[in-house]
């Protein structure tokens, strides 16, 4: 096993940065693919859901909450690394969309939460929207900092 003392450390870890990339990346996107396809996936699901009965709609959705909030935290984690693998020497126009990002991903969580306790249609679909819309928004505003 190697060790990560002495002076080939440095070229052992710098030799596992496309490696960490690569896993960083694919977390980052396996997470967005969950979070926001499956709110997509959801919507075109959910006529059928209630053509099968009225409780048939709840129960999807807390089927999909079991897989949307390990989504969720993955994105979050994800994105904190990545913060911190390309943070830098980054233009203020970058901080600026970082800090529009964050807020957005704040957003499509609570909306979300709040979709999940909502009770009324009127709060489902309200609540619904606000984390599709902040969701879909997020995964733009990643894409314009992965640049």
């Amino acid at each position: 096993m190697p060790r990560l003392v002495g002076p080939g450390a440095g070229l052992l870890v710098a030799g596992l940065a496309p490696a960490l990339t690569a896993v960083r990346l694919s977390l980052h996107v396996l997470g967005a693919s969950v979070w926001v396809g499956g709110q997509i996936t959801m919507v075109g699901l959910l006529p059928a859901a209630r053509r099968a009965g009225p409780d048939a709609p709840r129960s999807l959705g807390r089927a999909f909450s079991r897989l949307q909030w390990p989504a969720y935290i993955l994105l979050v984690g994800t994105g904190v690394w990545n913060v911190t693998a390309t943070a830098g020497n980054q233009a203020a126009a970058w901080n600026v969309v970082l800090g529009v990002k964050i807020a957005v991903v704040a957003a499509a969580g609570l909306g979300a939460w709040l979709h999940g306790r909502a009770r009324s249609k009127a709060g489902l679909a309200v609540w619904g929207a606000v984390a599709a819309a902040a969701s879909i928004a997020a995964l733009v505003l990643g894409v314009l900092l992965a640049g």
